[in-house]
């Protein structure tokens, strides 16, 4: 579709605003970071200007790759849970039958409950010698002994994951729900007039149709997942060993030790990785074709 001039320079007017908003909160922060992670910037010493020394200190730093690698893997590992079951809920939630409202209304309950609670809550849970969770392992037989769930990598990585995907299915759950919900149905009586069943009902009209916000949706969490910090400080601290440390702690933890200079190159480089994800995902998305398409 062609449009005016004079529609283009109104769109650009009403876009002004948001331009706006974004590049005093979100542009000139990353430019400040950007910026910062030139120098030698430690309390104690004069703030000197020193290149690509502390993206090159990074590239060498065995903690920047452990913390990358346990980031990403943590993201790709609470996403894909998340998402799958968020899609199940959001199937059966947007089914008609009695008492819909209120699982709607529990359901959202994880999402409600500030992080740092549920964090330690899960302490509590996964805890070695009192947890919930061992005793049941236990008493079900499906362990001979108690697991040390924060004591060991692979546990504490997984104790992890099953706190993450707990506190956020709901936001999934929410957003699926909502593109259901905009889908005609008249779509599905003419798909099973024409004698499709339920699964290739799914695969090409329910899959198809909530695409968009399916991938708004993935981005968000990745975004955030990406980002993670206040689980993983109070469940795990980033042990055993370092094993869980997160890019966040890592930069993090710079800051706390006045490395200023290093703690926004970790910054950058935690963007860099948020940006680059993101862009994947709106190309995945054919967002840009749609647009041209209308």
């Amino acid at each position: 579709m062609n449009y005016h001039r004079k529609e283009i320079q109104t769109a650009y007017i009403l876009l002004l605003p948001v331009i706006c908003i974004v590049a005093l909160f979100i542009l000139l922060p990353v430019i400040g970071a950007l910026y910062n992670s030139f120098f030698r910037d430690v309390t104690y010493l004069p703030k000197k200007f020193i290149g690509i020394e502390n993206f090159i200190w990074l590239l060498s730093n065995p903690d920047f790759h452990r913390a990358l690698l346990f980031t990403l893997l943590f993201t790709c590992a609470a996403v894909v849970l998340e998402t799958l079951l968020g899609l199940l809920f959001a199937l059966m939630l947007n089914e008609s039958f009695k008492g819909r409202g209120y699982l709607r209304t529990i359901i959202l309950v994880p999402w409600a409950i500030p992080t740092i609670v549920s964090a330690k809550i899960w302490n509590i849970i996964f805890n070695y010698s009192y947890g919930v969770l061992n005793y049941i392992v236990i008493s079900t037989g499906l362990v001979p002994e108690r697991i040390n769930w924060l004591g060991t990598s692979s546990a504490a990585f997984a104790a992890l994951v099953i706190a993450e995907v707990w506190k956020t299915t709901p936001f999934m759950v929410l957003i699926i729900l909502a593109g259901l919900q905009a889908i005609p149905q008249e779509l599905y009586y003419q798909a099973r007039i024409d004698g499709a069943g339920v699964f290739k009902r799914f695969f090409a009209i329910t899959l198809i149709m909530i695409r968009p916000v399916l991938v708004i949706a993935l981005i968000f969490r990745t975004i955030d997942s990406l980002r993670i910090f206040d689980l993983v400080y109070v469940l795990t601290g980033g042990g055993p060993g370092g094993s869980t440390r997160t890019l966040s702690m890592l930069g993090f933890e710079n800051y706390l030790a006045d490395s200023f200079g290093r703690g926004s190159a970790i910054s950058i480089a935690t963007f860099l990785v948020v940006f680059g994800i993101t862009l994947f995902y709106i190309r995945a998305g054919k967002f840009s074709q749609s647009i041209r398409q209308k």
